[in-house]
């Protein structure tokens, strides 16, 4: 092979990282380039060595030149140069990988430019062969799967159900456990919570899927090496919708609980609404009352935060069902209580628990705020149920975006709006008011995102998802 060529070939490897809409899309590495070896490079798909000394040259030179126009984004030119490299030697020199993610990154420009459906499945089912033959050049059980779910995920879902993705994503995550590629973590956590919300697949199922983007997770975070930056992204979404998952009655068990909540406890050991908390959580979660930490938990509950039990009726059978973690027993007696009680006082604060139940317990966000806003009607200038409402809407942006950017950060104005109607109405809840206001103004959109938008602040807006709030534009600059 020509000298000169060989080192061209060797300058052209360099990091790739693809093209998606998500931070935590795939980074792809591509190691260092080495002189051929003497001894043959085993691989289950045709390298340089194995062509003719002719053909190696014209291969060689092909795979130089093809990604001068990648990098000039004339992928027009590139694509007959790539084709000729990638298939008469796909797996390059038995080392490289970048040929198929620039070949992939070659066809999704004509998909994008395709103006009908024909074209753009021709275009799909190219980049889906792509990936397959990397997965015959180069095994690695779980990547593969995982980058088509993404690609389909984020964009070619018109060519592929939910089911196909929810699939791909599943068997990327049993291939890989903890170690699972993080780029898969976000949109499978997204596709699950779903599942899970929709009953398209069974608690048994959810349990062993939770847990296991869980354990990625942690195990993520702990080795994230050059990757830390993707992580944070990941974790201002993954955890808190997994967290919105607790309401469902036996989906994460025992250990889930006492790992998450009993250290909240330990930092805080008087706080009695954090006791009662920590110590239904562990209930509702199928703990033991007699395991230890129950016990020291109910302990700490008689000597900190006792309070004399109502007498006997349904508040006293509602005050025990929470108390043993029973949240959906809990509401059915709050809500006979407040049916039959005639005091309007009684009436409005019942029923404010029953949507805190909703909100903290059960992550029922929708029916909290129907509880909320009627307990607002039961006690007129009360701004408690409008903090709520303010907390719901904040505790959105996991819900209704990607835990960051434009769909997760517009939450805060509906927020802020309940926060600043709640001091309006009632100058006793403006101290709270006033902090949520401060704590979450700094997560409005910037100028720069009303901008490219083309908005701007004081224009009315009507926040989507299951908020459905009109609300203002503002920034946070």
């Amino acid at each position: 092979m020509d000298k000169f060529i060989k080192s061209l070939f060797g300058l052209a490897i360099v990091f790739i990282i693809g093209c998606t809409p998500k931070v935590t899309e795939p980074e792809v590495v591509v190691e260092p380039p080495k002189e051929k070896e003497e001894s043959h490079i085993d691989n289950p798909c045709i390298t340089f060595d194995e062509l003719d000394v002719a053909l190696e040259d014209d291969v060689t030179t092909a795979y130089v030149l093809y990604r001068d126009h990648v990098k000039l984004k004339d992928f027009e030119t590139a694509l007959p140069i790539w084709k000729k490299a990638f298939y008469n030697a796909p797996a390059a020199d038995g080392r490289v990988k970048y040929q198929f993610d620039d070949g992939i990154k070659i066809y999704k420009h004509f998909y994008d430019k395709a103006s009908t459906q024909d074209e753009k499945r021709q275009y799909f089912d190219s980049i889906m062969s792509v990936y397959d033959k990397r997965a015959e050049c180069f095994p690695d059980p779980g990547y593969v799967e995982g980058r088509k779910a993404f690609d389909m995920y984020y964009y070619y879902s018109e060519f592929a159900d939910q089911s196909e993705i929810f699939d791909l994503f599943k068997k990327a995550l049993n291939e890989k456990g903890e170690k699972a590629d993080y780029f898969i973590i976000n949109p499978m956590t997204s596709l699950v919570a779903d599942a899970l919300i929709n009953e398209t697949i069974t608690i048994e199922e959810g349990r062993d899927l939770t847990s296991k983007l869980l354990a990625a997770i942690k195990y993520g975070n702990a080795n994230c090496g050059k990757k830390c930056e993707a992580w944070e992204i990941i974790n201002e979404y993954a955890p808190a919708r997994l967290e919105n998952l607790e309401g469902i009655k036996g989906l994460y068990d025992c250990e889930y609980y006492k790992e998450k909540y009993y250290k909240e406890y330990q930092a805080n050991p008087n706080d009695c609404d954090l006791i009662n908390r920590v110590y239904s959580r562990l209930l509702w979660g199928g703990c033991d009352p007699n395991d230890p930490m129950a016990i020291e938990l109910k302990d700490a509950k008689a000597t900190n935060c006792y309070t004399p039990p109502p007498p006997p009726g349904m508040l006293r059978l509602a005050f025990d069902e929470l108390e043993k973690g029973n949240y959906t027993g809990a509401i059915d007696y709050f809500e006979q209580f407040v049916n039959k009680t005639d005091d309007v006082e009684k009436k409005a604060k019942y029923t404010l628990v029953i949507a805190k139940i909703y909100y903290g317990d059960l992550k029922k966000f929708t029916t909290s705020r129907k509880y909320a806003l009627k307990a607002a009607e039961y006690k007129s200038n009360w701004g408690e149920p409008y903090l709520l409402i303010g907390k719901l809407y904040a505790s959105s942006g996991p819900l209704c975006g990607p835990g960051r950017g434009w769909d997760s950060q517009i939450v805060t104005w509906a927020a802020i709006d309940k926060f600043q109607y709640a001091k309006k109405i009632d100058p006793n809840a403006a101290d709270e008011a006033n902090k949520w206001i401060n704590t979450y103004k700094q997560y409005m959109p910037s100028k720069e995102d009303v901008f490219l938008r083309n908005l701007k602040a004081g224009q009315s807006y009507t926040v989507p998802c299951w908020i459905q709030e009109k609300t203002t534009i503002r920034t946070a600059d």
